[in-house]
């Protein structure tokens, strides 16, 4: 059996093939601003990458924000359903899944079976997303990729009191005038993003083990700063961009079989 899962998130494209429950193509390419272009560039280089044509696909299912926009045949399942059962899995003792994506931040609730049973989104304040990183490793002149590792090289953190993006910007810009180091400020960042994901995910039932998702998970510093906030240990898939379009594909595969 071939499936695909595709998840167009509002920074990245992501495309899982299965064959077999096995993946055998997968990809990420940047949203940019069309998601349908882009959700039809991933799904095209999974499947170069699985070697196979679109009409041997038996099922695909979409996910993500772009969903809706897709221009080939899908059923549309929500991203808290899909990173659901990617994190399962991935992580079958997985009970709590953060996932912290471009644009947007969640917290997903999972029974022993992967199941959904509770969950809280924040789509209304970049705080604690990719975005918001970019933003404040761009006021400190540091590489988005460099900044996790910088804010570990901290032994004093200076507090960042605000979460907005817009204000949070200005206060990294004026510790910076007052001398702060740009390492203490960078893990003040992360701090206050761990307090924001926090107080978010304390709205639902919080059990072990716990997974951290999206493109945020690449970041060690905010893993740690949530690990010490917790108060427990996160596991990052090696791939944290690609599980909810792995969940998308699980999907894909469960209601091709039904069909058959």
């Amino acid at each position: 059996m071939r499936v695909a899962g595709v998840d167009i998130g509002s920074l990245t494209a992501k495309a899982v093939m299965l064959e077999d429950g096995e993946i055998i193509g997968k990809s990420l390419v940047m949203t940019g601003h069309n998601s349908r272009l882009a959700g039809r560039r991933a799904l095209d280089l999974a499947l170069k990458e699985a070697g196979f044509p679109e009409d041997a696909i038996q099922n695909i299912v979409a996910t993500g924000y772009g969903r809706l926009s897709i221009d080939f045949p899908a059923e549309q399942v929500t991203e808290i359903t899909c990173h659901a059962r990617g994190a399962h899995k991935i992580v079958p003792d997985a009970h709590t899944v953060i996932d912290l994506g471009g644009q947007d931040s969640k917290a997903i609730a999972l029974d022993d079976s992967g199941r959904v049973v509770d969950f809280v989104m924040n789509d209304k304040c970049a705080a604690g997303t990719g975005r918001f990183l970019e933003v404040m490793a761009h006021a400190l002149e540091i590489g988005i990729e460099n900044l996790g590792e910088a804010s570990l090289q901290s032994e004093e953190p200076a507090p960042i009191s605000s979460v907005c993006t817009v204000f949070a910007e200005s206060e990294v810009i004026s510790r910076i005038a007052e001398g702060v180091s740009k390492v203490d400020i960078a893990a003040g960042i992360h701090q206050a993003i761990a307090s924001r994901i926090y107080a978010m995910a304390a709205r639902i039932p919080l059990k072990e083990r716990f997974v951290m998702t999206g493109g945020v998970a690449k970041n060690i510093g905010v893993v740690k700063a949530l690990e010490s906030k917790f108060k427990t240990s996160f596991v990052v898939p090696p791939e944290p961009q690609h599980v909810g379009a792995l969940g998308a594909a699980i999907i894909a595969a469960e209601r091709a079989s039904v069909k058959s």
